[in-house]
């Protein structure tokens, strides 16, 4: 029996290609701390019950935002581990009729103004009455908490005419201060697919909106969720494809030079293999819409991401989890495998210690 386990793991490797490798991913994401306060801090996944997540750490507290359809909530904790237990916290809540139905992937970046900085709510809505609606806006925090008190500031134009379905914004932000907006939109020979605009501000694009191709390695719809790395000089866009209720959603990746004009196709080359997949073994399906995160004392890499816990079409078994990533000699991101829930995690270093009463 466990010849045949082991065999069926190394057929998953060879099939995902060397990007994963299964002995790595297990070490990555075990515990390397002694002590009854690191046994403490381990966590196990997941996170919550729900999808499209957004993770990030800023001034000693951890944030998720999930998808909620009618609004926009985050939750927050001192410790990786106790969002499975933080409440939510409602953080917008869009009064118009025209845009807040079926509120989907909302994403939280911290940007400069010309006065000071603040918190940018970028997130896809419709009106009700069918998904050709959705689009992308923009709401900004009063000052400089997360929490808010958030207002509406625009609808991003991704098309001259309107005309055109838009979800799952990202902004991108280089060296040099410019931004970029990466989202799925239509049309596309996959239905739906990437595309990159340059931004005037943070609530406004500028110039034409630019179409990425990208392999769906056999699946023939959706290229979606884009988020973005940049390492060593490099750019990775991590995408989602095939349907996310599937057990087949999956991640892709393209990659191009930081320095390089990101408005031209031509930069971007498709990386070979699929990234992040499915483990039945582990009973980890559809694992995608990723969101990258440093921990706490900027050393380690971490992805969060939704899957599923079945293999049934359907978008009722998603919860988020999150786990460490590495990067490999060649500067390429190595996500691992995404690991089963009942396997107990490290907590991303520099995590606050917890207080002795609780240790």
């Amino acid at each position: 029996m466990l010849r045949r386990v082991i065999g069926a793991l190394l057929l998953i490797a060879a099939i995902m290609g060397p990007a994963i490798h299964l002995d790595a991913a297990a070490r990555k994401s075990s515990p390397r701390h002694s002590g009854t306060a690191a046994q403490a801090l381990s966590f196990h996944n997941p996170l919550e019950m729900g999808a499209d997540p957004c993770l990030f750490w800023y001034k000693g507290w951890y944030y998720l935002s999930t998808t909620k359809a009618v609004d926009v909530s985050l939750r927050r904790a001192r410790r990786l581990g106790e969002l499975r237990t933080a409440r939510d916290q409602v953080v917008w809540q869009d009064p118009m009729t025209a845009r807040f139905h079926d509120v989907w992937a909302a994403e939280f970046h911290l940007l400069d103004t010309g006065d000071r900085p603040r918190w940018f709510l970028y997130y896809t809505s419709d009106n009700g009455k069918n998904d050709a609606s959705h689009r992308i806006y923009v709401a900004q925090s009063a000052g400089t908490d997360p929490m808010g008190p958030y207002t509406f500031v625009a609808q991003l134009q991704t098309d001259p005419e309107d005309q055109f379905y838009a979800i799952d914004p990202t902004v991108l932000k280089l060296p040099d201060g410019s931004l970029y907006l990466f989202w799925c939109g239509r049309p596309s020979p996959a239905g739906q697919g990437l595309y990159v605009s340059r931004m005037k501000n943070p609530w406004t694009l500028t110039g034409t909106r630019t179409y990425l191709p990208a392999s769906g390695f056999g699946c023939p719809s959706v290229r979606e969720g884009p988020e973005l790395l940049q390492h060593s000089g490099k750019l990775f866009l991590v995408y989602s494809m095939c349907g996310a209720s599937t057990p087949d959603y999956r991640l892709g990746m393209l990659y191009a030079d930081v320095k390089s004009d990101l408005l031209n196709p031509a930069s971007w080359k498709q990386y070979p293999r699929i990234v992040f997949a499915r483990v039945d073994q582990y009973g980890v399906y559809g694992p995608g819409h990723c969101y990258f995160f440093k921990s706490p004392d900027r050393t380690q890499d971490w992805i969060a991401y939704h899957a599923k816990s079945g293999s049934a079409d359907t978008y009722a078994d998603r919860s988020t989890r999150a786990q460490r990533f590495t990067w490999s000699p060649d500067g390429i991101p190595d996500f691992g495998l995404p690991l089963p829930l009942d396997r107990t995690l490290a907590p991303p270093s520099g995590e606050p210690p917890l207080p002795a009463a609780a240790q």
